[in-house]
């Protein structure tokens, strides 16, 4: 077992606490709250209301009650880390309607799948801020398409600088939760992300177990790579199917359901600090798609000493167990009841959640852990 996981509450509640105030808190006049036991994550911000990875959409996600907000990351030619959920920028910007770069379009083989668009890795940071977001899933977010070409790529640095100038605004910590996205590819191109975010996060005061940061993968060498430049808490995500990309690469056959059993999840919980799996592992649907009865996940990853962050809830009827839909089911833009889905894991024992919907899983959490009056 390693020793950067957190025991101060696991013998208590089977959950692993962050209690520490933030190393960034330089306010000591008034104290800062700490982190709480469960976290509500703002899943590329609040993107259920504002298009995924801006400013705009981390500080919806704040003022909505999210503890953590969560910027995947890329790199750009010159190798500064921006917020995308992918290096293809074709449906997240409008770089489709700019000429000046219509030749950047290309097809790329990025992790063993052809994409045809333009990526991050071919332009340049001071390129890519004349780029303006767009809603990635319109079907769904209609009400998004707004806020089409108002809002700017931002870099993780602006993404720290905006968690610190919240957490002394609301005196409550906001912690960040970036993701290496494609970090084989990148590391074949020469844009290798690790050492590059670590070191920016440790610039940035982001040190130690118990700093208010974590740092996730699907890959297994990106996180065992970090293991080895910092103490910051890690997290193993984890797909319902396939296998990390540097298995692949390496011909190992483990794939993510093996990395999940018992035996698998002591296996990570010598380089890492918990999982993100996909929710249906933590509880999958039945025949009819309700949802179904919880899986041992949680409780063999708490037997691991493994905190568990399952993706991702979100609000729209598409994305929801059939019995928690409302309206039309079929519905690509009816709201279901998502409170309801975070309170059955809630139930099953998870320690925080991704959700494109911080305001709705901010009223779940609060209410879920709402102690009944004695009269």
């Amino acid at each position: 077992m390693n020793s950067f996981v957190y025991t101060s509450l696991f013998a208590v509640t089977g959950a692993i606490s962050l209690l520490a105030p933030p190393a960034f808190a330089h306010d000591t006049t008034a104290a800062i709250a700490p982190l709480p036991i469960h976290l509500v994550i703002g899943h590329r911000g609040a993107s259920a209301l504002r298009p995924e990875h801006t400013l705009e959409s981390y500080a919806k996600a704040i003022e909505d009650g999210a503890d953590v907000i969560e910027p995947d990351i890329v790199s750009t030619r010159d190798g500064v880390l921006v917020a995308r959920h992918e290096n293809d920028i074709t449906r997240t910007t409008d770089v489709a309607e700019k000429s000046e770069f219509a030749d950047r379009k290309t097809t790329k083989l990025i992790d063993n799948v052809s994409v045809t668009g333009w990526f991050t890795e071919d332009f340049t940071l001071e390129e890519l801020k004349t780029l303006r977001a767009t809603e990635r899933i319109p079907d769904n977010r209609p009400d998004n398409t707004r806020f089409n070409g108002q809002f700017a790529i931002p870099t993780l640095q602006e993404i720290i600088d905006l968690a610190k100038e919240k957490t002394q605004k609301t005196r409550r910590t906001i912690a960040i939760y970036p993701e290496t996205k494609h970090p084989s590819y990148f590391k074949s191109i020469g844009l290798p992300l690790e050492k590059r975010l670590v070191d920016l996060l440790h610039a940035n005061g982001y040190r130690g177990r118990y700093a208010p940061v974590f740092i996730q993968s699907f890959e297994v060498g990106s996180l065992k790579e970090m293991r080895t430049l910092t103490e910051l808490p890690l997290i193993q995500l984890m797909s319902g199917s396939g296998q990390p990309e540097d298995f692949r690469l390496a011909g190992d056959k483990r794939r993510y359901r093996d990395m999940a059993t018992a035996e698998g999840l002591l296996e990570i919980a010598t380089y890492a600090n918990g999982i993100g799996p996909a929710k249906d592992m933590v509880i999958p649907r039945d025949e009819e798609k309700n949802l179904g009865s919880a899986t041992s996940l949680v409780r063999d990853a708490h037997a691991a000493k493994l905190l568990v962050h399952p993706y991702t809830f979100r609000p729209e009827n598409p994305f929801l167990p059939m019995n928690m839909r409302k309206g039309d089911p079929a519905s690509p833009s009816q709201r279901g009841d998502l409170a309801a889905e975070i309170q059955a894991y809630l139930k099953a024992g998870i320690n925080g959640f991704f959700t494109d919907d911080p305001a709705v899983g901010r009223a779940a959490m609060d209410s879920f852990f709402v102690k009944p009056r004695s009269n």
